[in-house]
């Protein structure tokens, strides 16, 4: 899974990007301080099934801490997005060709209206007019993909009658657009296809615009939110977009609390609203972890970064925690407890995970346990969230 940090130049998407992995990255208060694109390792937080097994886990990969299980994904962070991007102004035609493999976007914005349109200091900027702009530069993307082709696409439907989602999603394929993806569209805009040449430019527009939704679903990062204008910006945001999944965060505070705790100076698990200081702190660190407590923690209940992360990828694109555990043995064969947890789409099967571990898994399924209860489940089994199985083969 991969999830891409997009918004325009200075709004802090290299922050967050490093508040999630811990990278090393320039993090620069000019424009494009990101050339190329950064990838790396975050984590959606949930909760383990160790207490439940009363058990210690010890994961291979990702971590556990109390009881919060951080299970990996990975995060990529791309050059900052201007207006024109999709006709190669700024760095566009690298930034949309690096976006091409991600199945979500969390776009990031500077909701304190302190920088404009291009990522320079200024004051009172209207944020919602970055969600404007990337909207726009994001529909025309498709839309240009869609027009390349369109005239020998809608020729070849109309005189040999070719299945029409099987061609849109063809030729979308490297956007992760799947046939199902356009009948989706189809269906909720009641688009004609049978008369798809006589399409004009609005209902190409239009058409572009759905796959889009559909391929690379979208969240809010509302970072910077403990800026004096902040608050206010927010309101007006969801105000004006009450359909998006908008999130206040500040970057900069979950970056200083990682790091501290990465130091050993506190004890901080992402996504909680507090921390415990473990040493002595001189005068600068103690101001500066109090003004994160009082201006973030303690307003919003978190930093909100380990909270977007969650969103997007349990809420927004539906994926469930899967455990591979047996009832009988919750160890791999080196000993390790609990050493796996994956993310699978939701409404996947007890054979889908099969196939998940390994294709012979899937091959020789015979049936699944299902470690809390020990009861057998077949193949149809619908798995659900933090669910624990064991794959029994021939």
């Amino acid at each position: 899974m991969l999830i891409g940090l997009v918004g325009k130049p200075s709004c802090g998407k290299s922050t967050f990007f490093k508040a999630s992995t811990l990278a090393d990255v320039l993090i620069a208060s000019y424009p494009f301080a990101t050339i190329k694109a950064n990838h790396g390792i975050a984590h959606v937080k949930i909760k383990c099934i160790e207490e439940e097994f009363e058990t210690k886990c010890n994961p291979q990969k990702g971590y556990c801490i109390q009881g919060n299980r951080f299970v990996p994904i990975e995060l990529m962070d791309v050059a900052g997005l201007v207006q024109g991007a999709s006709e190669g102004k700024g760095l566009g035609n690298q930034f949309l060709d690096d976006l091409t493999a991600a199945d979500a976007f969390i776009q990031i914005i500077d909701i304190s209206g302190e920088t404009d349109e291009e990522g320079n200091e200024t004051k009172n900027y209207n944020p919602i007019q970055d969600i404007k702009m990337l909207e726009k530069e994001l529909d025309l993307w498709y839309l240009g993909i869609l027009k390349k082709a369109w005239k020998a696409i809608s020729k070849n439907i109309q005189t040999s009658k070719s299945d029409f989602s099987k061609t849109i999603a063809k030729q979308f394929s490297g956007l992760k657009v799947n046939e199902d993806d356009v009948r989706e569209v189809i269906l909720k805009n009641n688009f004609d296809v049978e008369r798809c040449s006589q399409w004009d430019e609005i209902t190409l527009e239009k058409f572009a615009q759905g796959l889009r939704h559909i391929s690379k679903p979208m969240i809010i990062a509302a970072n910077k939110i403990d800026r004096p204008s902040s608050n206010e910006n927010l309101k007006k945001l969801k105000s004006e977009y009450p359909e998006l999944i908008i999130i206040p965060c500040s970057a900069d505070s979950e970056l200083a609390l990682r790091e501290a705790n990465k130091a050993e100076l506190i004890e901080y698990i992402p996504g909680e609203n507090n921390f415990k200081i473990l040493k002595e702190l001189n005068e600068k660190q103690k101001e500066a972890l109090e003004n994160i407590k009082k201006n973030v923690l303690e307003i919003y209940g978190s930093t909100g970064v380990q909270e977007i992360l969650n969103k997007v990828v349990l809420d927004l694109l539906k994926y469930i925690a899967i455990f591979p555990a047996s009832a009988n043995k919750l160890g791999d064969s080196k000993g390790n407890i609990l050493p796996d947890c994956f993310l699978l789409p939701n409404n996947s099967t007890a054979l889908d995970f099969a196939y998940f571990l390994h294709s012979d898994f899937g091959d020789n399924f015979i049936k699944a346990i299902n470690a809390r209860t020990k009861q057998a489940v077949g193949k149809d089994y619908s798995l659900k969230h933090r669910d624990a199985l064991e794959i029994m083969t021939k």
